[in-house]
């Protein structure tokens, strides 16, 4: 296991990118410089779906939400999984980003992400098979043709579970407009001033479906081998760097395992960020899980950061952990240790939005609260 050493990624005289390591120490509240981009801490705030945008479009409730993390101290704030087509949503109420006239709604949350000194990301998406569903206060069910149920896209036509709808399998065309989906939201994402983005390839949504033999059983191209399943990730992802300014970081968020047997797992998700990180991915976000509804998982504290930790020493790459991580003295030793270099802290910022203010305080440093909050939070004379 590498120790705290920073792992700082530059450009060689190839073009490649490479990681090299520092000794300086780090802790929860270092900086964390990746290409251009500085985050003021190592806490992200893991992208949630809120189920409550109208059309894509993100609205007030988007504003306040996102708005009081970086309030909160929160170095990097992710949107919420932001579908790249309509038909990519998981529920009606998933926002998106498909249209030109969704970026000022989407570049007015950045602007005021960035007033707090806060990093502003996003994650891109397109939910697969497991779109065209009720949000989950509604039970979580698909929706019914009467209820506007659209066609779902899959890499085979094979259902997510008993009583959802056989997606529709993938041509080569389908596949094709996906790519162009994914670069022409990254276009908008960048327009929109955000510094982040992340690709969605977890969870069971449609670039985890490709990647799991669970869910792929194509026999062209894109099914069979390793290869040919992580392909369209890495053709989405390098489409993306592309379309992308160079000091902008890229990240990936993948499930590391499947918790089936003969599905994805952790030896293949090591193959997946080594071939992620030649196409100019920045860090790998790793979650777990997702892809059937079946999978018995292990949920425990910090239960996924040993895929964090695997992948960031055997590939040499940045990683994010997540995962019932509730506590800062947790958050600190997961970045000190050197199991990641950054974490996203997912239901425990929903509980407290000033989570990061909170880790701040456990170290010993005082938080840097808004001016506005002055009354509160000024020490008093001794």
């Amino acid at each position: 296991m590498q120790d705290s050493a920073e792992l700082i990624t530059k450009r060689s005289s190839n073009g490649h990118f490479q990681a090299d390591t520092s000794n300086e120490p780090v802790n929860a509240l270092s900086p964390l410089t990746i290409r251009g981009v500085t985050i003021p801490n190592r806490i992200g705030m893991s992208p949630m779906c809120q189920y409550c945008a109208k059309n894509g479009y993100p609205d007030d409730w988007h504003l306040v939400h996102l708005g009081s993390r970086a309030v909160g101290g929160t170095g990097l704030v992710m949107v919420e999984a932001t579908a790249v087509t309509p038909e990519g949503r998981i529920t009606p109420g998933d926002l998106g980003f498909w249209d030109d006239d969704q970026i000022e709604p989407y570049a007015r949350i950045a602007r005021f992400l960035k007033s707090q000194g806060a990093v502003p990301a996003i994650q891109l998406a397109h939910a697969g098979r497991k779109a065209s569903c009720h949000a989950p206060w509604e039970g979580g069910a698909p929706l019914a043709p009467h209820e506007g149920a659209w066609q779902t896209l899959g890499p085979s036509p094979i259902a997510f579970a008993p009583g959802h709808p056989v997606p529709k399998a993938a041509t080569l065309d389908d596949i094709r407009s996906v790519i162009d989906a994914f670069v022409a939201a990254t276009r908008r994402a960048v327009e929109a001033g955000y510094q982040v983005i992340e690709l969605h390839s977890a969870h069971g949504y449609l670039l985890h479906e490709f990647l799991s033999p669970l869910s792929n059983q194509r026999t062209d191209q894109y099914g069979g081998s390793l290869e040919n399943r992580m392909r369209l990730t890495l053709e989405v992802a390098a489409a993306m760097r592309s379309a992308m300014p160079d000091d902008l970081p890229l990240f990936t968020r993948i499930s590391a395992t499947d918790w089936i047997d003969g599905g994805w797992d952790l030896a293949q998700s090591i193959e997946l960020a080594k071939q992620l990180q030649t196409r100019g991915v920045d860090l790998i976000d790793c979650s777990s899980g997702a892809i059937l509804p079946v999978a018995k998982v292990p949920v425990a504290k910090g239960y996924q950061v040993p895929f964090a930790a695997a992948i960031k020493e055997q590939v040499g790459i940045r990683t994010a952990a997540v995962g019932m991580i509730t506590e800062p003295q947790h958050v600190n030793e997961i970045v000190v240790e050197g199991q990641a270099d950054l974490v996203f802290i997912g239901r425990e910022m929903l509980r407290d939005p000033y989570f990061a203010h909170r880790v701040s305080a456990t170290l010993g440093e005082d938080p840097k609260w808004p001016t506005q909050y002055g009354y509160a939070i000024r020490r008093r004379p001794a």
